[in-house]
C-alpha cells in the first residue's frame, strides 16, 4: 500500500481525541513529501540535525514534533520554529528551553518525558522526579514554556501485557497530576504514547498523541 493509503487507514482507527505525529526519522524529503500531499501536516523528529535539515527544505506549514532526546546546548537551534518538544526530561533542559524561546518572543509547547520502560536506554523522570519537578520548580521564572502533558516509551518488547501495563502506569500519573493545584504554565491536556508496533495498546490505554513511523513509510533500511 501506498503511504497515503497508510495514512488513511491509521486516521479512520484512530479516536477523534487522538492525533497522528508521522515520524520521519532516516526517510527522504520525496517520501515525506507523499504525506504531506496526502494532506498530513504534523511531522516528528528524533535528532536535532535532521530536523533542522527537513524544516528548511520542505514547506513551513508543516508541524514539527520534537520526539527524541534533546541536549540543552541544540535547543537554541530549534526554538525559532519548533511546534511541541516530547522529551523534556530535567530542570535544566526547561531552564534552557524557557531562555532561548524568551530571546525569540516565542512560547515553545514541551511534553514531560516519563521513564516507564524497563530499559536503561531510554530517557526520562521518575514518577518521584515527575512530581518533584512539578512541585519545586519555579515556573514563574519561565512563561516562555508551556507543558502541556506527558510522554512516555514502553519497553521494546513482544510481551503486550507488559507494554499495557506501562502506558497503565503513565496513564494513572496522568490522571493524577491532572487534579493537582498546577501552575498557570503547565496543563495536562496531550499524552503522548505509542509507536508502530504499540500504538494500539497506547490508544487503548488513552494517548493522545501517537509517534508512527515504520508502518507509514515500511521498515528503515
Amino acid at each position: 500500500m501506498s503511504i497515503k493509503d497508510n495514512i488513511f487507514i491509521l486516521q479512520q482507527n484512530l479516536p477523534e481525541k487522538c492525533k497522528l505525529v508521522v515520524v520521519t526519522k532516516t526517510q527522504p524529503l520525496d517520501k515525506i513529501m507523499e504525506a504531506y500531499d496526502a494532506g498530513h501536516r504534523i511531522f516528528g523528529e528524533n535528532r536535532v540535525q535532521e530536523l533542522i535539515q527537513k524544516y528548511e527544505a520542505l514547506p513551513k506549514d508543516i508541524e514539527w514534533h520534537l520526539i527524541g532526546h534533546l541536549q540543552t546546548n541544540k535547543v537554541k537551534y530549534i526554538a525559532p520554529f519548533v511546534s511541541l518538544i516530547h522529551s523534556v526530561d530535567s530542570d535544566k533542559l526547561l531552564l534552557e528551553i524557557n531562555k532561548q524561546a524568551a530571546k525569540i518572543n516565542r512560547v515553545i509547547n514541551c511534553l514531560l518525558q516519563v521513564h516507564i520502560a524497563k530499559e536503561e536506554s531510554k530517557f526520562g523522570l521518575s514518577f518521584d522526579e515527575l512530581d518533584e519537578l512539578i512541585q519545586s520548580y519555579d515556573w514563574n521564572t519561565s512563561a516562555n514554556v508551556a507543558v502541556k502533558g506527558l510522554m512516555g516509551m514502553a519497553t521494546f518488547t513482544e510481551d503486550e501485557n507488559k507494554i499495557r501495563n506501562e502506558f497503565k502506569s503513565l496513564t494513572s500519573t496522568f490522571k493524577r497530576v491532572s487534579l493537582k493545584t498546577l501552575p498557570d504554565t503547565v496543563q495536562m491536556t496531550e499524552l503522548s504514547m505509542g509507536m508502530s508496533s504499540d500504538y494500539k495498546i497506547a490508544v487503548e490505554e488513552g494517548s493522545t498523541l501517537v509517534r508512527v513511523g515504520s508502518a507509514i513509510f515500511g521498515e528503515r533500511l
